[in-house]
């Protein structure tokens, strides 16, 4: 059990949920204190010790029983309720039907039984056989046999949690599912006209479908588990790679590096919440409150026994205000990603995204999961051919939403301040830039490009309290780590 509980801590740290050492040794304590035997306090015991936030409770779920389930349903013996001279009607129903099925596929030009490409024909046919064996006789399948499974299905070869579905689909076409259903859609009648009375062929029937769906389930445990192994086995590779592409710019990624990058954002929201839960610890340490120590320690006869500090306020109030056009595409979706899976470390945030307009997006991520969002919005938002006006939106902005910026408020542009020519309206940028607490500005492109051809950014850039490249995921974390810090 204790090589168990460590697999499926590996695994809950492959699907990225944050778990020290410390509290690794907790859940062996808190299971040895428990103990195993009763499944509701042995899972009780280890969500308390391993969960520490509400967004990774639906992980712990889905994790738990792949790892520590039964198996799946036990399958039921449903020839023992059968007489002897059901037994014989049965067993000659379905040899007249899997004869039948065997005269189809050789028939010329019929290429159904190969449909998937997993086996021959013959092959099919022989797992049917045992599969029939299976539901019938209540023979669950064991653990050799769903290796076997696996291994012809192209198991050992996948990773991921999505593709789980498509993997049991696959091995159930393997074991014969397909052939099983058009066996049992004929079997009734068959065995009808064989003799066999109606309630015995209902019960056959239903007894049928119940162990189809149990194996089904069992098969669907086999393969969760085995992904989630494979999964935490292959993190070491993963976490190279996606450190690779940690420094790759967003302009060059393929959709398979940018949706490895997408998992990656999970562990880089872990760590910048550490870092500012951390700054927040130090922070009690901070300026001694003369006012709170003397009011605090009057029942002590003013004698300073609990000293109190001046706090600062870590959470800081965001308005994003976030270029989608092409260019900026892929930067827009990995901040926005960041900063609404950091909602905690943030006392408000609201977000627009501009081509030639502003919209505000607010509504779409208070309504929806940030994936989402972001798809919601990209799709909303399409860019035209050269259409890109800042000075437009920064209008509409202080027209529409002037009451979201004010002394507490961090602006951030997220841009590359390209504008076509357009009035980048300073003016109002300089009304932005007295109203709010400071102004960031998130730029992909190096310097060395600022002000050539229609780029505003040499002008915007003195409005601006700091200017940060963001042509990478590292530059981009990094970035966000500085503005959860207050100034």
């Amino acid at each position: 059990m204790e090589q168990r509980i460590i697999d499926f801590i590996a695994g809950l740290r492959a699907a990225g949920v944050r778990i020290s050492i410390a509290e690794s040794e907790d859940a062996f304590n808190a299971t040895r204190c428990m103990g195993v035997l009763n499944r509701t306090d042995f899972q009780d015991s280890l969500r308390t010790t391993l969960v520490k936030e509400a967004m990774d409770r639906p992980i712990f779920d889905q994790l738990f029983p792949l790892y520590f389930g039964s198996g799946g349903p036990p399958l039921l013996n449903l020839t023992d309720d059968l007489s002897p001279e059901e037994k014989n009607l049965l067993a000659q129903a379905l040899r007249a039907l899997l004869e039948q099925l065997r005269q189809q596929q050789q028939q010329p030009g019929n290429q159904k039984m190969q449909r998937g490409g997993l086996s021959s024909p013959e092959n099919q046919l022989n797992n049917l056989m045992q599969l029939l064996r299976w539901l019938l006789q209540g023979q669950n399948p064991s653990q050799q046999e769903l290796d076997q499974l696996g291994q012809q299905s192209g198991l050992p070869t996948a990773d991921s949690p999505y593709q789980q579905r498509w993997m049991e689909q696959r091995i159930l076409r393997q074991m014969g599912m397909e052939l099983l259903r058009q066996l049992m859609e004929q079997l009734p009648d068959l065995l009808a006209q064989l003799g066999m009375s109606q309630k015995a062929i209902d019960e056959l029937m239903k007894g049928m479908e119940e162990n189809r769906d149990a194996l089904a389930e069992q098969i669907a445990q086999h393969v969760g588990a085995t992904l989630a192994r494979q999964r935490a086995e292959n993190q070491p590779h993963q976490k190279q790679e996606a450190a690779d592409l940690m420094h790759r710019p967003f302009k060059n990624l393929s959709e398979s590096e940018a949706e490895l990058l997408r998992d990656e954002v999970r562990r880089l929201v872990s760590q910048l919440r550490s870092r500012a839960a951390l700054r927040r610890k130090h922070s009690k340490s901070g300026t001694l409150d003369a006012k709170k120590t003397l009011r605090s320690n009057l029942r002590y006869g003013g004698v300073p026994m609990e000293l109190k500090f001046k706090t600062r306020h870590l959470k800081p109030k965001l308005l994003l205000i976030c270029d989608v056009s092409t260019s900026m595409r892929a930067v827009v979706e990995f901040l926005l990603r960041m900063i609404y899976e950091l909602q905690d470390q943030v006392a408000s945030a609201h977000s627009f995204a501009f081509i030639d307009d502003l919209n505000s997006i607010s509504e779409d991520f208070a309504e929806n999961p940030p994936d989402v969002a972001i798809d919601i919005v990209l799709t909303r938002l399409r860019p035209g051919y050269y259409n890109t006006d800042l000075g437009n939106s920064l209008n509409t902005l202080m027209m529409q939403y002037a009451s979201t910026v004010d002394h507490r408020t961090t602006v951030i542009f997220v841009g590359d301040g390209r504008n076509n020519y357009n009035n980048p309206r300073l003016d109002l940028m300089d009304q932005i830039k007295r109203r709010s607490k400071r102004v960031i500005w998130l730029n992909p492109e190096h310097p060395r490009q600022w002000g050539s051809g229609d780029s505003d950014m040499l002008a915007y850039q003195p409005y601006a309290t700091a200017v940060y490249r963001v042509s990478n995921l590292a530059e981009l974390a990094e970035a966000v780590d500085k503005l959860l810090t207050a100034h």
